[in-house]
């Protein structure tokens, strides 16, 4: 079976990192026995990479190196912002768990995108928050192997996403 648009498709990679000064460096590890799975065509991974993918069986390997500017571009100064706390309450109640540092907190822009944030720091201003990808401005080096391969449920092709073992869960 090949890679095509509406496959579930697992991977496993390294992928090594390049700011522009240091060299290329680890990044993450994806092992065979925790494949990174997701619905090809559903535009849910970087173009080149995916296309770099395609048509590829169970047991090809990739060799694929992105640059920034066909990942995820450069990093963006405008991507900071600062929230008000207000906005972390639930039930007239501050969230200490959730305002911290470092945390990376899932929200939605006004016209229901989905963003990951970072805390970067909480002072009398508000929450500032960073919304560059964490890879922004940085070039990619994918080298990995095809684990496996099977035709999407329609419920997934539906939802774009995969679902069960690997995937989201409803």
């Amino acid at each position: 079976m090949k890679i095509e648009k509406n496959k579930v498709v697992a991977v496993s990679y390294e992928l090594h990192v390049d700011d522009g000064e240091s060299g290329m460096e680890f990044f993450e590890k994806v092992d065979k026995e925790q494949p990174f799975y997701f619905l090809f065509g559903a535009g849910n991974l970087l173009p080149a990479l995916e296309h770099a993918l395609e048509g590829k069986e169970v047991g090809d390997t990739f060799d694929v190196f992105i640059d920034f500017e066909n990942a995820y571009g450069d990093y963006d100064e405008n991507k900071k912002v600062i929230i008000p706390k207000s906005n972390f309450k639930e039930n007239g109640q501050k969230q200490k768990d959730l305002l911290k540092v470092g945390k990376v907190i899932p929200m939605q822009d006004d016209k229901g995108n989905q963003l990951r944030g970072e805390i970067i720091k909480i002072d009398y201003k508000g929450v500032h928050m960073d919304f560059n990808s964490p890879l922004a401005g940085f070039d990619l080096h994918f080298k990995g192997e095809i684990v496996a391969i099977r035709d999407a449920d329609p419920e997934e092709i539906d939802h774009g996403h995969v679902h069960g073992p690997g995937g989201h869960h409803h």
